[in-house]
């Protein structure tokens, strides 16, 4: 079967990538391809869950998260003393060894340990936020050494339906330069306790509603919702070592920056290296890093939108019910509404937010 059917198959995709790399030119964006503009309008529109919001929009957007988050982080260089520029701080956090830990045994258990200790502490204090809360559990495990070259830092996996098997927070600490400890509550927060933990769990245990919308995955709900955990941590009073919040922050401009330079290259003509320069500049991440990242982004187009649009559109509303309802607001029935229905497009989770506020608020007395 292996030499009859395989190999002449993989010889045959072998081929059809030899013709295409033939066809490659130094155009990096879907703008290069036949009807590209409508392609990438349809992408942008697939993983937003936002078929009105334009390349231009999602780029703006993108510079002015950019510039606000920058401006957070010179608050961060004041306040643990950096003299400096920001470019010389995200050096300064790329390459300092206090936050790193060594790549040993004991700094591996080390790290595992102090994850532990985070979603220890996030716990107590879940009650006070969520009124719904996951029946099924969540271990922290590292990533086997069979996977984990192709691993990514750190992960989530879903447990099964019946809860015999626990969600898993994964930690990739084969090497640990990878794990900077300043990212470790990001981390946690995003991936495992309120992040992917919470909204793939509850949504699974939706068991009134019909499977494929309890298994369903929409990038900007189910990433934007991660992002926005990460931001609830600072909400819950969690980020209380500035280098943490670094961490935060940088994370968010990360995700910043993938507004500026998808659509930069797939509808501004940017090249591979104006979207590589961009990044280096204004994030804090490596080169290495912002190179395999620009790379993803080159055959995703629009993929990489869908997080902080997501963000951004469940932080607006719950701004909006906060506001609209005063001490009527409440955290936990707010994160009812947005977490016990499964994965949503943004609209629709939009008309649930209206109709929670509409129901909610406070009556005027005459």
């Amino acid at each position: 079967a292996l030499t009859d059917h395989v190999a002449p198959a993989y010889n045959e995709l072998l081929a059809m990538f030899e013709r295409h790399e033939a066809m490659a030119d130094d155009r990096d964006g879907a703008w290069k391809l036949p009807r590209g503009e409508a392609y990438y309008a349809s992408q942008l529109a697939n993983f937003t869950t936002l078929p009105d919001m334009s390349a231009e929009e999602i780029h703006q957007t993108g510079l002015d998260e950019i510039d606000r988050i920058h401006d957070e982080m010179r608050g961060i260089m004041a306040q643990v003393g950096y003299e400096g520029s920001l470019q010389d701080f995200f050096e300064f956090m790329r390459s300092d060894p206090q936050f790193y830990y060594p790549d040993t045994d004991a700094g591996r258990a080390r790290y595992m340990a102090e994850v532990d200790a985070v979603f220890e502490r996030i716990n107590t204090l879940i009650p006070n936020y969520f009124d719904t809360i996951p029946d099924g559990r969540m271990e922290v495990r590292e990533v086997e050494p069979f996977r984990a070259a192709g691993s990514p830092t750190a992960f989530y996996n879903r447990g099964t339906l019946d809860g015999s098997r626990p969600g898993i927070y994964y930690a990739n600490t084969s090497n640990m330069r990878n794990l900077a400890v300043y990212q470790m509550e990001t981390l946690a927060y995003h991936e495992g306790i309120p992040g992917h933990h919470f909204q793939l769990t509850l949504s699974q245990e939706q068991t009134g509603t019909p499977m494929f919308q309890r298994l369903l995955y929409l990038s900007a709900f189910g990433e934007g919702w991660a992002l926005y955990a990460e931001s609830l941590g600072k909400d819950m009073g969690l980020f209380t070592d500035p280098y943490q919040d670094f961490g935060r922050l940088a994370y968010e401009l990360w995700r910043a920056g993938r507004l500026v330079v998808d659509t930069g290259i797939h509808s501004m003509q940017w090249s591979r290296q104006d979207a590589i320069d961009y990044l280096l500049a204004n994030t804090s991440f490596t080169e290495e890093e912002v190179t395999r990242e620009v790379e993803r982004y080159i055959v995703w187009p629009g993929q990489a939108t869908s997080y902080k649009i997501g963000q951004i559109r469940i932080r607006d509303l719950r701004d909006f019910a906060q506001a609209e309802l005063g001490d009527a607001f409440d955290y936990g029935a707010f994160h009812d509404v947005v977490l016990t229905n499964g994965s949503l497009p943004l609209p629709v989770l939009t008309e649930l937010v209206n109709n929670y506020v509409e129901t909610n608020r406070p009556q005027i007395q005459d």
